[in-house]
Order: structure tokens, then C-alpha cells, then sequence
């Protein structure tokens, strides 16, 4: 099994408000090896997934929540894109994971993704226990999310920042490769869209080139 020569790796942060830039991002990460081990949630229809249910298909994994006012309608919308691009690879699939779960029950999350325009046979938008998904995101995705405590946190103001990455999975259940599924603020608007379509472009030769394993 190959393993980073680096022991941490700091992923870029976005938060669902885009006023305070952090450190500066690393829009592409490639030729990691990060098994995702065993999980169990259900999407948007009720239906139960997991590591195992997800073996043998390549799946590309978003962490959003539905009411989040910054970058994950953007990276939803991303994946909306992927999905139209990846259509003739039958063995790719997507998988995006509220970090909101007491909001996003299956109700919610089948209104979302009928507004993304996902596919039900091949996109899953997954809920459940919300301490399982945070160490799911935070241990197994190595990726990290704040939040406010207390009553009066606004709604969509909830987590003061979380990683907008795309984390690419192999059959075997392997984080292959990271990619920011949203433009960066730092960079000027042309620059920022230029760098994100070269990344975009890299991932779908990625997710191909794992489907032929």
C-alpha cells in the first residue's frame, strides 16, 4: 500500500461565509492512499450505504449541507457537472454526505438532489448519526469543520468553515486524490476559473483511469 511521504496533510478550508481567506489552499492533491474503513448511512430514498454496498465502483465524495448560503452550491454544482461528464463510465459513482444530518433528513436531501438534477441511480446524498459522519469526514477524509455552539447561531451560519474538497475513491474503497470543488476567492475571477477547470479536467482523467483498474 502506498502511503504520503508526509504524515499530515492540511487541506484548504471554505467556509459557508467566503469573507475571511485562511492559509493558502492546495487545489489539487494527488497519489495519496487513504483507505475510507467502514461506514453505514442512508440516502435520499431511505436506502442504506456503505463502504461494502459502494465496492467495485470508483465514487467521487462531497461533504455539503442543504441550507449552507456559501461554496456548497457550488460544489454541488460541480458534481452536477461531473456527473454529466463521467455519464459513459457505468461503474463511476457520486456520493455527498450532509454534515447537517438533524436538518438534512431524507425528505430534504431528495428535494436537494432533484434540484441538482442528480441521477437516484448513481448519485446518493447520505445522512445519519452526526457524530459518525463528523469523524467519517475529519478521520477517514482528512478534512476538518468548525462549529458555533450555542441557540443563537443563524441558520447556514452553523460551521464556521468546512473543506470544499471532491475526494476520489477507487473499487477498493482507497482516497486516491483530493480536488477543490470550488474556485478559489484568492486568485482574480479568470485565474480562479482557469485553475478550476485544469483541476476538473485532471479529476475526470483520474476517475478514468481508476475505472480501468
Amino acid at each position: 500500500m502506498r502511503f504520503p511521504t508526509i504524515a499530515i496533510i492540511v487541506l484548504s478550508l471554505a467556509g459557508c461565509s467566503r469573507s475571511t481567506p485562511t492559509s493558502a489552499p492546495t487545489r489539487v492533491l494527488e497519489n495519496v492512499d487513504f483507505p475510507v474503513g467502514d461506514f453505514a448511512l442512508s440516502d435520499q430514498n431511505g436506502n442504506p450505504v456503505s463502504e461494502k454496498s459502494l465496492q467495485g465502483k470508483v465514487w467521487i465524495a462531497s461533504f455539503i449541507f442543504t441550507h449552507c448560503p456559501g461554496p456548497c452550491k457550488e460544489v454541488t454544482a460541480t458534481v452536477t457537472r461531473l456527473q454529466k461528464e463521467l455519464a459513459n463510465e457505468p461503474n463511476v459513482r457520486f456520493v455527498s454526505v450532509t454534515l447537517d444530518p438533524r436538518r438534512d433528513n431524507e425528505a430534504v436531501l431528495r428535494d436537494y438532489a432533484k434540484q441538482a438534477g442528480a441521477d437516484a441511480d448513481r448519485w446518493a446524498f447520505l445522512t445519519g448519526d452526526e457524530a459518525a459522519i463528523h469523524n467519517l469526514f475529519e478521520k477517514h477524509f482528512k478534512q476538518s469543520v468548525g462549529a458555533k455552539p450555542g441557540s443563537g447561531v443563524k441558520s447556514g451560519e452553523e460551521f464556521t468553515g468546512h473543506s470544499t474538497r471532491l475526494s476520489v475513491v477507487d473499487k477498493k474503497g482507497v482516497i486516491r486524490a483530493f480536488y477543490d470543488g470550488a474556485r478559489s476567492t484568492r486568485l482574480p475571477p479568470e485565474e480562479a476559473e482557469a485553475e478550476h477547470q485544469a483541476a476538473m479536467k485532471r479529476l475526470v482523467e483520474k476517475v478514468r483511469e481508476l475505472a480501468k483498474e
